[in-house]
């Protein structure tokens, strides 16, 4: 079948990148990303017309989390086989919906809910969320998203990370699960919402049992998951040398993390016993530390590669380290909150593109003048000058 100029884009062999799209997790601070996607969205449309999509840029995009669930909205195919949600369509979909994913309670009830939370419940049921997702996703499967997809997840009962994978159905087809499923399964963060349990059939009737909490447990920034994926099924893209590698272009966005003043010391957390690890003034640092300090490796390990590649200008980590407060929580969603994190997004679009200095633990500017806002702008041509020339060059396309 011929492909039209406003579908997907063309296979990798056809180009001269290969461009991977990342979201991490991070609860109700997915609205972060999502003021970067439309922005990108936004560029993109200006170079190629209003019709096109991130899905129609991308070979992979990835996200663990919310950033699972934003990933599955980007690329979940709608009646005429474009993508269900436009990037612009993401924040609106957090402010309307977060404050019943996670309702909060005050006074009286509100110190139940803590003291029931301690006493071995999630603070949150999860019921809302099942059927919103359920409702936009309807019975979409791995193999119906308008491009490759990869999702992170981790299976408490075989202890395993199972990553949900386009790339890996053919030889896995029980993970050809519905997007609803595989969603509602790397969301479960740990003591704010319960396992995720399902089964799935594959077309010869073998069965396979998940039960699946949060994928930030072993791959909250899930770039390098999306990066080891491309390359196992690619691999005549990559096998001649390794300079190979620096065809890569990706753009990986950070959910925030809570400014450096306010993280843990030892001396706060010298006599925490396993409760105060869990859930800790009103935060739960253990998840927190498990998440940001696998960000950071990732991104200070993809930063080393692609300057030793010469290949740093086809990277960009978008994130911000100054959140404070209820501004850092993954699921305090009053309206105020949630249009503080909608701010922040936008200022994050002016801020330098900053680095990871493992030195002070803090995001440094690169020192080249470019804001995060430029440099989107940057991509999005490389971006479509990208797709332009895969068209021309694959066979399949109308090229009238």
């Amino acid at each position: 079948m011929e492909r039209k100029k406003s579908s997907v884009l063309q296979h990798p062999s056809n180009g001269n990148l290969v461009t991977i799209l990342s979201i991490d997790g991070g609860g109700i601070r997915g609205i972060i990303p999502a003021t970067v996607l439309a922005f990108l969205e936004a560029q993109l449309q200006e170079l190629d017309g209003e019709d096109v999509r991130l899905a129609d840029y991308f070979d992979v995009i990835a996200g663990t989390s919310t950033g699972g669930l934003v990933t599955a909205m980007l690329t979940a195919p709608n009646h005429n086989q474009r993508p269900l949600f436009a990037a612009k369509d993401i924040k609106p979909f957090y402010l309307d919906h977060c404050p019943n994913i996670f309702p909060q309670h005050s006074g009286l009830w509100g110190s139940i809910r803590k003291l029931v939370r301690l006493l071995g419940e999630p603070k949150y049921d999860g019921k809302y969320l099942e059927g919103v997702v359920r409702e936009k996703l309807g019975e979409t499967r791995l193999h119906e998203t308008l491009t490759n997809i990869v999702i992170p997840t981790f299976d408490i009962k075989t202890l395993q990370p199972i990553i949900f994978s386009s790339y890996q159905i053919k030889r896995s087809p029980c993970l050809d699960a519905r997007l609803s499923d595989i969603c509602l399964g790397t969301s479960a963060a740990p003591t704010y919402l319960p396992p995720y349990h399902f089964k799935n059939q594959d077309q010869q009737g073998n069965i396979k049992e998940f039960n699946l909490i949060d994928g930030g447990v072993c791959a909250n920034n899930p770039s390098f998951v999306a990066m080891n994926q491309v390359i196992n099924e690619n691999s005549e893209l990559f096998s001649m040398k390794p300079m190979e590698y620096g065809r890569f272009l990706i753009i990986s966005l950070g959910t925030g993390t809570p400014k450096n003043e306010q993280k843990l010391d030892s001396e706060m957390a010298a006599k925490w016993g396993v409760l105060d690890w869990l859930i800790h003034c009103g935060s739960t640092p253990l998840i927190d530390v498990f998440t940001q300090s696998s960000g950071d490796m990732v991104d200070f390990n993809i930063a080393t590669v692609t300057q030793a590649l010469h290949s740093q200008n086809n990277y960009l980590r978008i994130q911000d380290d100054t959140l404070t407060g209820t501004e850092s929580s993954l699921d305090i969603a009053t309206k105020e909150n949630l249009e503080k994190l909608s701010q922040i997004g936008e200022r994050l679009l002016k801020k330098a593109v900053s680095q990871i200095n493992f030195d002070t633990g803090l995001l440094e500017p690169l020192g080249n003048g470019e804001t995060n806002q430029d440099a989107l702008t940057r991509f999005a041509k490389i971006l479509s000058q990208e797709r332009r020339l895969r068209e021309l060059k694959s066979p399949h396309t109308d090229k009238t």
